[in-house]
């Protein structure tokens, strides 16, 4: 008789604990082990199953099973300079071919493509500008016959009084340097941030892209381009882009200070009688020196109902220096130093999400300092509220 009370106050103990410990919250980020303590800036996803990453000390990743294992690649130019260069940025096309783009002063800023799984890569194209640095990496490509073909940018910092824009393509290793009038920019207080691989964005082959620094925050857009459909001679061709016009939007982002501005452009289609012309695009940056500052560090437009850009209501906890739209999840995710962050309503509001340290995204993946690399959890995301 003495032991069943015994019994029920240590059943009601450890219902009691029970309820003042719940079960810990699935982490909305799942880690995993990229076998590197490189600082990481650059990850493209191919489909979720493939995807590259890449970082500082010569460091280019590859997984073939979601991440569930990571491989580090050779070094690019291993036998010369590699294991110093910043590889920033990084666009793949499947588990064999990958281009990666390192950042640095000059000749460290270079393009190497690899068609062996990063067994092997050769050199494309170094920066030809001594005082340059290149910010972002993009292809536009498509699918022919087995072969990749489209176009590629390289986006720079200005460099005699214009940004620096390569175009080159798949096909080919002539990078040509444009040469637009819009394009013009004060080299003092001008400039692009290197920090996700995604301050340049291309829609239907109209580049866009963001800049920061005490000059302001701005969006440039190319708004025409001349194409000449005939048979031209050289000078008529455009190649160099010198015909093209470009539009300079101000921005609410950052404070007008060299360590603040536009870091990252995201866009989906908006639907309009101009399917190919029409998007919603979200902007997110601030301060990375203030990474805990919460306003101007997003906004967002809608192109289809002839909006101008507008920061957000309620803006991510932090500095931002990616952001990328999601199709199957229907919202847009956002990262930076202090966190990570979702928005349902196009970039008007945001809800915080983790507090961790990352720089860059490509879903489902999220690459930071130290060899970070994290997984997105859907099953963790906070339910949409009705």
């Amino acid at each position: 008789m003495r032991a069943l009370p015994l019994k029920l106050l240590f059943v009601a103990s450890a219902l009691a604990f029970s309820q003042s410990n719940p079960p810990a919250a699935p982490p909305v980020w799942q880690m995993q082990d990229s076998g590197t303590t490189a600082g990481l800036r650059g990850i493209d996803s191919v489909d979720g199953t493939v995807a590259w990453a890449s970082g500082t000390g010569g460091t280019v990743l590859k997984t073939l099973d979601g991440g569930a294992h990571w491989t580090q690649c050779a070094t690019p130019d291993a036998a010369k300079d590699g294991a110093t260069l910043d590889f920033r940025g990084v666009q793949a096309w499947d588990a064999n071919t990958a281009f990666v783009m390192s950042s640095g002063k000059g000749e460290l800023s270079r393009l190497y493509k690899t068609k062996d799984g990063c067994k092997t890569w050769k050199l494309i194209i170094v920066n030809p500008d001594k005082d340059g640095f290149w910010d972002a990496l993009k292809f536009e490509f498509e699918k022919y016959h087995k072969t990749y073909m489209g176009y590629g940018y390289i986006l720079g910092d200005p460099v005699d009084g214009k940004f620096c824009l390569f175009i080159g393509g798949t096909f080919h290793n002539n990078w040509i340097k444009q040469k637009s009038n819009g394009l013009q920019a004060d080299v003092e207080t001008q400039s692009v941030f290197a920090a996700s691989n995604s301050s340049f964005n291309s829609q239907v082959s109209f580049p866009v892209f963001g800049s920061g620094g005490s000059g302001g925050a701005f969006i440039y857009s190319l708004t025409t381009r001349t194409v000449c459909l005939d048979d031209c001679p050289p000078e008529e061709m455009n190649l160099d882009g010198k015909d093209d016009e470009w539009t300079r939007e101000s921005v609410p982002l950052g404070k007008s200070t060299n360590s603040s501005g536009v870091f990252s452009i995201g866009s989906r289609p908006a639907p309009s009688i101009y399917p190919l012309m029409a998007y919603v695009s979200v902007i997110v940056g601030g301060d990375y020196s203030n990474p805990n500052k919460t306003d101007y560090t997003a906004a967002y437009k809608n192109a289809s109902a002839g909006q101008h850009w507008h920061a957000s209501t309620t803006p991510p906890h932090g500095f931002r220096s990616a952001v990328q739209w999601s199709e199957a999840l229907k919202l847009w995710i956002t990262v930076g130093t202090n966190g990570s962050d979702i928005s349902r309503d196009d970039g008007k509001t945001w809800q915080p999400l983790d507090d961790g340290n990352w720089n860059a995204l490509s879903l489902p993946f999220v690459v930071g300092p130290n060899g970070r690399i994290a997984r997105l959890n859907p099953a963790a995301l906070p339910v949409d509220k009705p």
